[in-house]
């Protein structure tokens, strides 16, 4: 008996030890992915959270009208059957009704669309740049330059799974990482040097075109340090698969010490002298007002 209960209780412990490993992969790790997950990667910038809360909104206003249409379906089904009402009614317009369903849907619409269009204005409202990086797609990796803390620039490829570290996520981790300050306004050039591909990161909410012979202009601020990982999002080829987007995200401190040593590794892609790295505060260069004026997408 005694042995039986030892059973049942290490039984239980593992069904509790299950239930707890399924409901912390269930929750969707900062920057990435898990097996497993429920909902969104958790939101990394002001846009990404309005996002979320846009689709939050959006799925209890769902759930509610499906609950009701069931309730009234059931409803129908027992209260006006052939048995329970033998004699139907005869009755062809109720104005009530009519007035009510027709008032009602245009209300709930106008609860979507008011978040719905503040959160579009939110994305095009761009705001003055902190740092402009220019993200360009190749079959099948990313070039990133950095115009207005030196100009220097390198490319991003993915790491294979036979060189990964512990800490690397197969097909998203790269030997280079797009390195930013936290809580500083990002603009993205986004660009192709040959068929269309997609920027996308998921924790920042963002998704943008690479156009051969356009710049497209994205922005993101990110306010929490950490990596954050992202993938081509448009077919674009054998290996579309396999060109991840990494985007570290550090201290001001942090990002003028990776300038600086950035500038020394990569100082053969530059096309001339190196300039001095500038506080990431200062006014832009008249080379990356220029970048800057690329079309918004």
């Amino acid at each position: 008996m005694l042995r039986s209960s030892n059973g049942l209780g290490a039984g239980v412990a593992a069904g509790l030890g299950a239930i707890v490993l399924f409901a912390r992969a269930a929750f969707a790790a900062d920057g990435r992915p898990v097996d497993w997950q429920l909902g969104f990667q958790p939101a990394a910038t002001p846009i990404a959270q309005q996002m979320h809360d846009f689709h939050t909104l959006v799925l209890v206003i769902i759930t509610v009208i499906t609950l009701f249409i069931m309730a009234l379906l059931l409803w129908v089904m027992v209260r006006y059957n052939a048995k329970a009402n033998p004699e139907p009614s005869r009755t062809s317009h109720n104005t009530t009704i009519e007035v009510a369903w027709t008032i009602i849907p245009v209300l709930i619409l106008l609860v979507i669309a008011i978040p719905s269009f503040r959160l579009l204005y939110a994305q095009y409202d761009v705001p003055k740049a902190d740092l402009t990086v220019k993200a360009t797609a190749h079959q099948w990796y990313w070039s990133y330059a950095y115009p207005d803390q030196g100009n220097f620039s390198f490319d991003s490829l993915l790491v294979e799974k036979e060189d990964l570290k512990p800490d690397q996520p197969y097909l998203l981790a790269v030997d280079n990482e797009v390195v930013v300050p936290v809580n500083k306004v990002v603009h993205v050039l986004v660009t192709s040097d040959d068929v269309i591909h997609n920027w996308a990161v998921p924790a920042f909410g963002m998704k943008t075109d690479a156009v051969r012979g356009r710049n497209s202009l994205a922005w993101f601020q990110a306010t929490r340090p950490g990596v954050y990982y992202g993938q081509c999002s448009e077919l674009c080829g054998s290996r579309h698969a396999y060109m991840p987007i990494a985007v570290r995200v550090v201290s001001e401190e942090e990002f003028a010490d990776w300038v600086v040593k950035a500038q020394g590794a990569y100082a053969s892609t530059m096309p001339g002298p190196a300039a001095p790295a500038k506080n990431v505060n200062a006014d832009q260069s008249a080379d990356t007002q220029d970048l800057a004026s690329a079309e918004i997408h």
